[in-house]
């Protein structure tokens, strides 16, 4: 599955985050695209309820991008964490970090992202919100501090990552999976076939298929 090429030196597609995870999700999808992280304030965005904060802070990141790129289709994203109507971010410190962890210990949290993939040349923008729900396990104090200790809750909404070592504290996932990774996957390339903006590679049969 590829983007559509265009005979210009400018990206076709952009991803306008510097996520590793986002990236990492792009391209396990076989899309072709740039990275150009956005450099937008998001603190410049008032809290509000979580699906609309998400959704307006991946608009901003996107069109900020976008302006730049009028040609291209660009890519946004924000994702927090919410449990008991409380937004989790990332956690500034290993206090944070524990706090956010023990809170989450034993309980289902919701895992909001927001995307936005716009044009401006197009004048075209879709955006939207996507929850997943996650329950964690139990948690001993040996666990939490093993666990800050590896340093992995750092840079992470709620502090833990579902698809790294974090993936031992989670018990069920309710949703998509890539979601909480960072990015509804699944949303995304629904959205880019809708626009016609992926083509798919022809299928080789293989002499072994059975039904081939």
């Amino acid at each position: 599955m590829n983007t559509t090429e265009k005979k210009n030196d400018k990206p076709f597609l952009i991803l306008a985050s510097k996520s590793a995870r986002r990236r990492y999700l792009l391209k396990q999808a076989g899309l072709s695209f740039s990275v150009i992280p956005s450099g937008f304030d998001e603190s410049s965005v008032p809290v509000s309820v979580p699906e609309k904060y998400v959704r307006i802070l991946a608009e901003s990141k996107a069109k900020d991008i976008a302006d730049k790129y009028p040609e291209s289709w660009v890519i946004g994203a924000d994702t927090v964490v919410v449990i008991n109507g409380k937004i989790l971010g990332k956690p500034s410190s290993r206090t944070d970090a524990r706090s956010m962890l023990k809170s989450l210990s034993g309980q289902t949290h919701e895992v909001l992202t927001g995307y936005c993939i716009c044009c401006a040349s197009k004048e075209r923008l879709f955006s939207e919100t996507i929850k997943t729900e996650v329950l964690f396990k139990n948690l001993s104090e040996d666990e939490i501090e093993w666990y800050i200790h590896t340093k992995e809750p750092f840079d992470k909404a709620g502090a833990y990552a579902i698809q790294g070592l974090g993936t031992f504290i989670v018990k069920s996932v309710k949703g998509s999976y890539t979601n909480v990774v960072g990015l509804p996957v699944c949303e995304v390339i629904e959205f880019l076939i809708k626009e016609g903006l992926l083509g798919f590679d022809s299928i080789k049969r293989i002499n072994n298929d059975p039904f081939a």
